[in-house]
């Protein structure tokens, strides 16, 4: 059965139950108390009788009023029916527009909305739960389809690159093949790091990894070690500031957040004499990390944007002219996002830009 029959035949019986206990009630406190044959009261002393009349009896009372508590009933069960089939079809009107929705977004609509009007109840918090859930995926998966045309046009273009070098290799024998080899080697190296990249993405929000204690603090001396000759090639300052900050979470994973982190905040410097700082401290039972540099001044509309995949190009200044898989920031957001963390990204006021990353503390 539906529900709407479970609950019609539920007011309809609860309406009975009430019906027969109310004509028991009549019967306990009433009609037991009526005697089963007439009575003769004689007269006491100077006491007048009472006038003649008729006095009803027990077994003539019932006799009326059992058909009409019969008839009651019936109409009690009708009206219990149809009123009960009424009341459940208004009540779970909400939850049949619920249902639609549901049944477009299995077939792929995610633009549909529920908008439930009315009193706030269980029906209008469950269809705005519904609706807020549509606009994650709906989000979610344009931010997939975006990715995955941006990821094809990624990959293409160092495949394109060595295959027009290839052709080009085929047709002029006399080309200098050491310079060949060296194109060929550029574009594999890109197609390889954007695929090693992508794969860390995808591996992020999963989040299928096991949880350890991790020091925020020692993975910021880590990368800022392995960085270090890159820094100084450009001419720019590293400095490792704060305490520890620990946290539960895998270990690689969070190097790598760091490494993208301080190597991002490297390649986007000045060309010369800049600055990037890593600092590393527990507070609010959080790890917290913050990695800023100098540079020029950020527009506020672009910041938002830099945690997209393959935001970058023209947007950003970097310094070594390689444009890089776009992926960096990305990447750390997936991870942070894996490790219920935080992600703020701000412009420094004197130029750059700021990153604050907060994660669970561990004990």
């Amino acid at each position: 059965m539906s529900v709407r029959v479970r609950l019609t035949l539920s007011y309809a019986g609860f309406l009975m139950v009430a019906g027969i206990l109310l004509l028991a009630t009549v019967w306990v406190f009433l009609l037991r108390y009526v005697p089963d044959r007439a009575l003769l009261i004689p007269a006491a002393g100077d006491t007048p009788l009472p006038t003649p009349g008729v006095f009803p009896v027990r077994s003539a009372l019932l006799q009326v009023f059992a058909p009409r508590a019969g008839a009651v009933l019936v109409f009690l069960l009708a009206f219990g029916l149809g009123g009960g089939w009424i009341l459940a079809g208004r009540m779970l009107a909400p939850l049949a527009r619920i249902t639609d929705a549901a049944r477009l977004a299995g077939t792929g609509s995610l633009a549909h909305r529920i908008r439930l009007r009315g009193r706030r109840d269980e029906f209008r918090e469950l269809a705005d739960a519904f609706d807020s859930m549509l606009d994650r995926l709906e989000s979610h998966v344009a931010e997939q389809r975006r990715f995955a045309a941006n990821a094809s046009h990624e990959l293409r273009t160092p495949l394109a690159i060595s295959r027009a070098l290839l052709d080009v290799a085929r047709q002029d024998p006399g080309l200098d093949r050491a310079e060949l080899v060296e194109r060929l080697h550029d574009a594999n190296t890109r197609a390889i790091e954007l695929t090693e990249a992508l794969l860390l993405l995808s591996r992020g929000e999963r989040g299928g990894f096991t949880r350890e204690i991790v020091d925020l603090s020692l993975l910021a001396e880590e990368a800022a070690e392995t960085l270090l000759p890159v820094a100084e090639h450009r001419r720019i300052t590293l400095e490792v500031t704060g305490g520890p900050a620990r946290t539960s979470g895998s270990a690689e994973l969070l190097l790598r957040m760091v490494t993208n982190l301080v190597q991002n905040a490297v390649v986007h410097n000045l060309p010369a004499d800049g600055t990037v700082t890593i600092h590393t401290e527990a507070r609010g039972g959080a790890g917290v990390l913050r990695v800023a540099n100098t540079g020029r001044r950020l527009p506020p509309d672009l910041v938002p944007t830099l945690t997209e995949p393959f935001r970058r190009g023209t947007d950003r200044v970097r310094v070594d002219g390689h444009a890089g898989v776009g992926l960096g920031l990305a990447i750390v957001q997936s991870i942070v996002r894996a490790h219920d963390g935080s992600l703020e990204l701000a412009p420094g006021a004197a130029g750059g830009l700021l990153v604050t990353v907060r994660l669970p503390g561990a004990p």
